[in-house]
């Protein structure tokens, strides 16, 4: 018997990875430049693109890869909010068939005017980078533009635009925000988000401060910690923490990152699209496939789709951070 034909009308396979770990979930750097100079995501060394993708071909890698079974998308940089078409752009990604979800990282400096406009385009879910709580610590560690109190604003105003999740990022470096976690845990729950303390990772200077000391600081520092079952999309798991701190009964949850401590990669179901336009399949990997040429080269929808599922497929077992020190590519231009 003649050997059958696939079915044209029949779902594609699932995008996996070498490991047969199933991607659906794109991270998608829309610039790196960004207003601020945090020393973990942008050191003195980084180097900068001034030709990022362009709104219509950000549009086509949305639909390439919704059409490969990726369901979510977090757009991030840099800052993207420094993007004059971001309002567009989300609406792009929004209507490409297959995206269930968007998100987005922020600095949170034009958050304040922006928040209402980026739920109503699309965007779902809001990640807010807050590292402390002090003014002169913030610009000491973000650089002059970092004004607290108008990040603070722009948190107030995600708060009022509704959004489904909003989370605040703290990257907990030893001896610079350690004594303040359980200050941004309530300051989170303030706002009905979540704090998420993440390891430290060696894109810069600095120390970093193991998980498991960040949840006994936390302790320390009135935040009772107890387990809990909420997961999300990405690495972060989380804990439901109360305090009675000011003699006002308060909960919420706090979220953890342990990259280089609680290797989270046996699960990873995350794709990178940096600022450059290159498909980096690991975030602790040197290895890039240039798609920004593909659509710029002539290549097709299947051509491109191919080469996203070949270059996934020498993704390796786990990252070797812990062993990269010096030869990563910058985080700013990497989107996290």
């Amino acid at each position: 018997m003649p050997e059958s034909l696939p079915d044209p009308a029949a779902p594609p396979a699932p995008l996996v990875d070498g490991q047969g770990r199933r991607i659906v979930y794109l991270r998608l750097s829309l610039t790196d430049r960004c207003n601020f100079r945090c020393s973990y995501c942008s050191p003195a060394s980084a180097e900068t693109h001034e030709d990022p993708l362009e709104r219509t071909e950000v549009a086509r890698l949305a639909a390439i890869f919704g059409a490969l079974g990726i369901r979510r998308v977090r757009l991030t940089g840099g800052e993207p909010t420094l993007r004059k078409d971001l309002l567009d752009v989300v609406r792009d990604v929004s209507s490409a068939p297959g995206i269930d979800e968007i998100a987005l990282t922020t600095n949170g400096h034009l958050l304040a005017t922006l928040a209402r406009p980026l739920r109503e385009a699309g965007v779902t879910r809001l990640n807010v980078s807050l590292d402390t709580l002090h003014p002169d610590k913030l610009r000491r560690i973000a650089g002059r533009a970092a004004t607290l109190d108008r990040i603070v604003a722009g948190i107030e105003a995600a708060y009022a635009a509704g959004f489904a999740s909003v989370k605040l990022n703290v990257v907990v470096v030893k001896g610079e925000n350690d004594d303040e976690l359980g200050d941004l845990a309530r300051f989170a729950w303030r706002f009905g988000a979540t704090a998420r303390f993440i390891e430290l990772m060696p894109f810069g200077p600095g120390a970093p401060v193991p998980t498991a000391e960040v949840k006994r600081l936390l302790e320390a520092q009135g935040i009772r910690l107890e387990p809990d079952a909420t997961r999300g999309w990405g690495p972060a798991y989380h804990m439901r923490g109360a305090s009675s701190a000011g003699g006002r009964p308060v909960t919420g949850l706090v979220g953890f990152i342990g990259a280089m401590t609680e290797n989270f990669c046996e699960s990873c179901n995350r794709v990178r699209v940096g600022a450059d336009g290159s498909l980096r399949a690991c975030l602790g990997g040197r290895e890039r496939l240039g798609l920004k040429e593909l659509l710029r080269g002539g290549a097709s929808d299947a051509d491109v789709a191919a080469a996203i599922r070949a270059a996934l497929l020498g993704k390796g077992a786990r990252h070797d951070l812990e062993h990269a020190r010096g030869k990563l590519l910058p985080m700013i231009g990497t989107g996290g």
